[in-house]
């Protein structure tokens, strides 16, 4: 492709299967993906991607009920703990129905399947037993490589990148089940709006993308922090200050994670309610998706809702619940 040239979805989606085929070479492949960062990706192409990767995916049974998934795409660098598989565990304690996408570690240190594993909860659980997990303790974990095997092939080719590359964008998007609502968190703000459209192109309803105050991927207490709603009435930009909804300003690396152990210990202090700024964050980020549900009436609301969910002992009732149930199911 030329530097300059963007790709209709239907182009976008024949190059992809191509790649997901195993018709380029890594070299091909790599040049292709750098090309795309290095132009700008667009929301045809993510949902080319997407579309691609879903047509690859292994068959999902039906799950009922509204689902919601929370993820950021990573690429921030700011080497935080798992903000957002945590937060997926608080959605879960307030009575949502929590269907996580995520993987291992591509371009951080521990990613949300590191960490589970560290925690003793299996993530390679077979893909029929997804809506059992839903319907039992509220939340499933969907592991990409046993969801999108195609995209085994390229681990290394994207480890050979320097920059993160389209699939970290759409490694959010491309959750095989019927979501509903998603909140997706990116490092680069350019991308809110692409990816905002891209996601409802994909059948989103409603839903929040956020830019975190520190140029995170999540919802930060450094500052400032950029959402993007959106619904069936359109998109609507918001700045949310942490203060509003009586949080603890707190520079980015006060939340900094490390390895899977380290990330453990950091999401069982969480659990058993250690107020911190690591717990702060996550009751920030899943207050955000309470609100953007249409859970709570504020976003400040929503994070009292988390907080609460946390220190009551619902969100560790649900983790609990959880880890033995996939210990029944595997």
């Amino acid at each position: 492709m030329r530097r300059a040239e963007s790709l209709s979805e239907h182009r976008m989606y024949s190059k992809s299967m191509e790649i997901l085929d195993g018709r380029m070479t890594d070299r091909e492949i790599k040049e292709f993906l750098v090309a795309l960062h290095s132009k700008g990706e667009t929301a045809d192409e993510m949902v080319g991607l997407v579309k691609a990767m879903r047509s690859k995916a292994v068959s999902l049974p039906e799950t009922s009920g509204m689902l919601i998934d929370v993820c950021g795409t990573g690429g921030d660098r700011s080497f935080s703990f798992n903000i957002s598989t945590l937060a997926a565990f608080v959605l879960a304690g307030c009575g949502m129905k929590v269907a996580k996408h995520g993987n291992r570690s591509v371009s951080s240190k521990t990613g949300s399947a590191d960490v589970l594993e560290e925690l003793g909860i299996l993530t390679t659980a077979a893909p029929a037993t997804i809506p059992e997990l839903i319907e039992k303790t509220g939340i499933a974990f969907l592991f990409a490589p046993a969801i999108h095997p195609a995209l085994g092939k390229l681990r290394e080719v994207r480890k050979s990148i320097a920059t993160p590359t389209i699939f970290n964008l759409v490694g959010p998007l491309a959750n095989p089940l019927p979501i509903e609502v998603q909140m997706t968190g990116v490092y680069r703000r350019d991308m809110l709006e692409p990816m905002a459209d891209a996601l409802m192109r994909l059948g989103r309803k409603r839903g929040v993308m956020v830019h975190g105050a520190g140029g995170m991927d999540e919802l930060s207490l450094a500052g400032t922090n950029e959402l993007l709603f959106f619904d069936e009435n359109g998109k609507k930009l918001v700045e949310f200050h942490p203060e509003e909804a009586g949080l603890t300003l707190a520079p980015v690396e006060a939340i900094r994670g490390g390895d899977a152990k380290r990330n453990a210990a950091i999401f069982m202090e969480v659990l058993e309610g250690r107020d911190s700024a690591y717990l702060d964050t996550v009751a920030l980020n899943a207050g955000a998706a309470l609100f953007a549900s249409g859970n709570a009436g504020t976003i400040a609301e929503g994070v009292h809702a988390a907080r609460k969910s946390i220190l009551s002992g619902e969100t560790g009732s649900v983790f609990e619940a959880h880890r033995q149930a996939v210990g029944v199911l595997v």
